[in-house]
């Protein structure tokens, strides 16, 4: 392993907390000397053995004891304060990882598959035995490091008889490690080889508990080539293993002959010298205890640990590069106390609100912008203005830059060429906190909005940042239609939206699109001057769409309104409608400005006014609250 690595993953102690750790490598220490203090309080015990028989051997026979209850005591304590050390290492590695992830100022390096690799490689939970955490490697690292002051103990015992002894112990002892090492990590790559094939497996298997997956495993029938499958994946993977456990098997008898050959020699030669020679029983057993420690040290040196998390830390440090480092020097610590302040400001009233900024004046202003990646541009030099105050919707076919704009809106891509401009600035250079500062002013609905595993009342001000103010939130609700949902909850707002949850239950689509939408006012009611909108009443019915779109206008009459929907029937209320084609505004002006111009709108606008008429409804439904 890389000198490198080493000091990363001994730098990873420092999570645990340096009084922690102080009394762990107190622990240790003390343990890795113990075999050679048995030898010598063994020895002194036998020194006194005379005719008189124990007298004189209290001294020395307290302290074999107080060694034995010492080494006892200890394998004790250090099992728990391992766990503890453990937990607080991978805690504070995955709170950098997150962190780092979520500081990242927008999100074109997280859509790149290679990082999205490495967040999975570093993110320190092992599914298998040859995957392991930066803990493990850290651990492991002071393991190893206490085992050599251990071996020098040991060693210092033997010296006391012949220093020859030292290198005759140490070489082959030494040979064992080298042989049992490179058998472990031979096995442990090989394992690694096949881990996507363990990966499949574990898919179909999945796969075949899964209650909608399963579903159609009954009904089509296919659960024996399912198993088959499975079966074919685990196969590929576990064979190489198992003819690699064979060969290790075999060679076992090379490691028995390396230790007990050389072992029994000396062991030979020091007890003949002393029978011939009348020596000192006692230091002839305390050598053999010690001889026999040696071994015993060298042979708990542990391989896997460090090459199990070298990858994870290789890929840390490379997400690092890749994300920046800013973040990840953020500590858990500062995150908890980050929480703490957050929950402090609970239902904070109206009057301790911040006063709302001025609606600003958005610019687009000749941006083009391609995904990374590849070569098609979304947005071609496109050119908009979104005035304060004004109700803007965004329509165009599938594919012409509609979900985009409001992503390069909201900073989470920046254009490639051009310029996003808010009350005259920049968006990146946007004082008081940059784009944190800006994104306050923003409340978005994205089309492929998140249903938090949350309470309902967490789900809408999750991302207010002032904790929650009751009043708005039921304003909110009514203004959106949830305020029925939340009447018909077991718990009201506390009630967890997921059925994995104790007392929980799941919401329609239409539901939790009215929850989303209610989140999105919510902010509005604190402080949000620009309120986006994309096919924000999707999985609603034309009917109820029309309503709660007159509350929404209603309630969002002091700000900005940009509105992305595929309904041209819903957008014929905005002040201004722009029809993207190509990357750019193909098509600008009023509902009736359009309709009079005969162009590509009009003739949309008719195409769904007919399917309309024939009683076409096009929304998305997922089945109603339980």
């Amino acid at each position: 392993m890389p000198i490198r690595i080493r000091l990363l993953l001994l730098r990873c102690l420092r999570d645990a907390g340096h009084p922690l750790i102080a009394a762990l490598t107190g622990i240790l220490l003390v343990h890795a000397v113990l075999p050679a203090a048995t030898a010598l309080a063994t020895a002194a015990t036998i020194d006194r053995l005379g005719p008189g028989g124990l007298r004189g051997t209290a001294v020395p026979l307290a302290v074999l004891g107080v060694t034995i209850v010492v080494g006892q005591a200890g394998g004790a304590l250090m099992q728990p304060m391992i766990f503890l050390a453990k937990a607080r290492i991978d805690g504070a590695h995955r709170v950098r990882v997150a962190t780092m992830a979520a500081a990242a100022p927008t999100i074109s390096a997280l859509e790149l598959p290679r990082v999205q690799d490495l967040i999975k490689a570093t993110s320190a939970d092992p599914l298998t035995w040859v995957e392991r955490t930066p803990s493990d490697g850290a651990v492991g690292q002071l393991f190893n490091l206490t085992r050599y002051v251990g071996l020098a103990a040991s060693a210092a015992v033997v010296a006391q008889y012949s220093w020859w002894l030292i290198p005759a112990l140490a070489v082959p002892a030494l040979a064992v490690r080298v042989l049992t090492g490179r058998q472990w990590v031979n096995h442990f790559r090989i394992w690694l080889r096949g881990l996507p094939e363990q990966r499949n497996a574990a898919y179909w298997a999945e796969v075949a508990t899964t209650p909608a997956e399963a579903r159609e495993l009954r009904v089509f029938g296919f659960g024996d080539w399912l198993v088959g499958r499975q079966q074919r994946h685990v196969n590929t993977h576990l064979a190489p293993v198992w003819i690699d456990d064979y060969r290790a098997s075999r060679g076992k008898w090379l490691h028995a002959l390396i230790t007990f050959v050389p072992l029994s020699a000396i062991f030979m030669i020091v007890g003949t010298r002393v029978a011939a020679t009348g020596g000192s029983i006692a230091l002839e057993t305390a050598v053999l205890t010690a001889a026999w420690s040696v071994y015993s040290v060298l042979g708990m040196y542990d391989p896997v640990s460090g090459a199990g998390a070298t990858p994870v830390i290789e890929a840390f440090e490379e997400l690092r590069g890749l994300l920046g480092d800013g973040a990840a020097a953020q500590t858990p610590a500062a995150a908890d106390q980050r929480s703490t302040d957050q929950r402090s400001t609970d239902q904070r009233s109206t009057d301790q609100r911040p006063r709302p900024a001025p609606v600003p004046l958005v610019r687009f202003e000749r941006v083009s912008f391609s995904y990374p990646g590849t070569d098609r541009l979304v947005l071609d030099q496109l050119d908009l203005t979104i005035r304060p105050g004004e109700l803007l919707a965004i329509v165009g076919r599938n594919g012409a830059g509609k979900s985009t704009l409001t992503k390069l809106l909201a900073g989470l891509y920046e254009p490639d060429a051009g310029h996003i401009t808010a009350a005259g600035l920049a968006l990146p250079a946007q004082p008081s906190g940059g784009l944190a500062a800006w994104r306050r002013q923003l409340s978005v609905v994205f089309q492929d909005f998140v249903k938090y595993q949350l309470s309902a009342r967490d789900n809408v001000t999750l991302g207010a940042g002032i904790g929650y103010d009751q009043a708005a939130l039921e304003a909110a609700a009514k203004e959106s239609g949830l305020s029925t949902v939340i009447d018909r909850l077991p718990d009201g707002w506390d009630t967890p939206l997921s059925r994995g949850r104790t007392g929980g239950v799941d919401l329609s689509g239409g539901q939790w699109q009215q929850l989303v939408l209610t989140r999105a006012l919510y902010a509005v009611r604190t402080g949000a001057r620009l309120l986006v909108l994309d096919e924000p009443t999707a999985h609603l019915d034309v009917r109820t769409e029309f309503e709660v779109f007159d509350r929404l206008i209603t309630a969002a009459r002091d700000v900005s309104v940009v509105l992305i929907s595929h309904r041209l029937s819903t957008v014929r209320r905005a002040d201004r409608i722009v029809l993207l084609a190509d990357g750019r505004i193909a098509e600008s002006g009023s509902h009736a400005e359009l309709m009079a111009l005969g162009g590509d709108y009009a003739s949309l606008f008719a195409i769904q006014a007919e399917r309309f008429n024939q009683g076409y409804q096009d929304r998305i439904e997922e089945g109603e609250l339980v």
